[in-house]
């Protein structure tokens, strides 16, 4: 069994990965960072014994996406977790970065789904794991290109399912939807959160646990639980508020 993650070189795609190989998995680990790349490829071929390869991708060029389904064909799972954010009101915020994470999150996430999805269709057999956020239920004042990127995410995968559900394929699509993990992602997008963060060991170890059982809705914490219910009573304006404030709070602490 062949599993490809993309977002590998930390944070929760590295976690993935060590959870993924405890349980015997040959790993394809993809991410822009050839060196932590290289340095996990050796400890989880010395831990576990497994097969892995390693490719340097940035997967917010669009024809890398489709260079890499060219090249890395065969698997049985697929793991969409690079992603990017940023903090700041939508008008200030840098352009270039905020199309780096529609690129990323969405572009690239979105043909890497549907080519590998296809291929899965033909064998009836497989599984995707798109790692969305809590966010991806939200409105997200102060991360607004992060926060609409993971609604993609969301809405994207739930239509996948009702649609193999209807098909009645074999092959599974989950969706991660975290809140706040103590990754280098915080300081990429240059938040620091107000509720606790949860360790990216501990998300991986319950994500891998609940999607090999094919859990749709894989939510770590009883907070972030909590935070998806509400979601769904609660009017959108006041999401928003309420997403603002605790957006503006987090600025206050830097």
């Amino acid at each position: 069994m062949k599993v490809l993650i993309t977002g590998a070189s930390s944070g929760i795609g590295r976690d993935l990965a060590r959870e993924f190989a405890k349980k015997s998995y040959d790993l394809i680990l993809v991410a822009r960072n050839i060196q932590k790349l290289e340095e996990l490829k050796k400890e989880l071929i010395e831990k576990y014994n497994v097969e892995v390869d390693y490719m340097s991708v940035d997967l917010s060029n669009k024809e890398n996406c489709i260079d890499l389904h060219d090249k890395v064909k065969d698997i049985d799972i697929l793991v969409n977790n690079a992603g990017l954010g940023d903090f700041g009101i939508f008008s200030d915020t840098n352009l270039e970065k905020d199309l780096n994470i529609i690129n990323t999150n969405i572009i690239g996430m979105h043909i890497l789904t549907k080519l590998y999805l296809k291929d899965m269709k033909e064998k009836n057999q497989g599984k995707i794991l798109n790692v969305a956020s809590i966010a991806g239920f939200l409105p997200g004042p102060l991360m607004a290109t992060y926060y609409a990127s993971k609604n993609y995410v969301v809405r994207l995968s739930e239509a996948i399912r009702e649609e193999l559900i209807k098909e009645k394929s074999k092959v599974k699509i989950s969706i991660l939807c975290p809140g706040p993990v103590r990754t280098n992602f915080n300081n990429v997008a240059n938040v620091k959160f107000e509720i606790k963060s949860l360790s990216s060991e501990y998300v991986a170890r319950f994500t891998v646990n609940k999607f090999l059982k094919d859990k749709f809705y894989i939510v770590p914490g009883f907070q972030i639980k909590c935070a998806k219910i509400l979601s769904k009573i609660v009017p959108t304006q006041i999401l928003a508020k309420c997403a603002y404030y605790m957006q503006k709070r987090k600025d206050k602490k830097k």
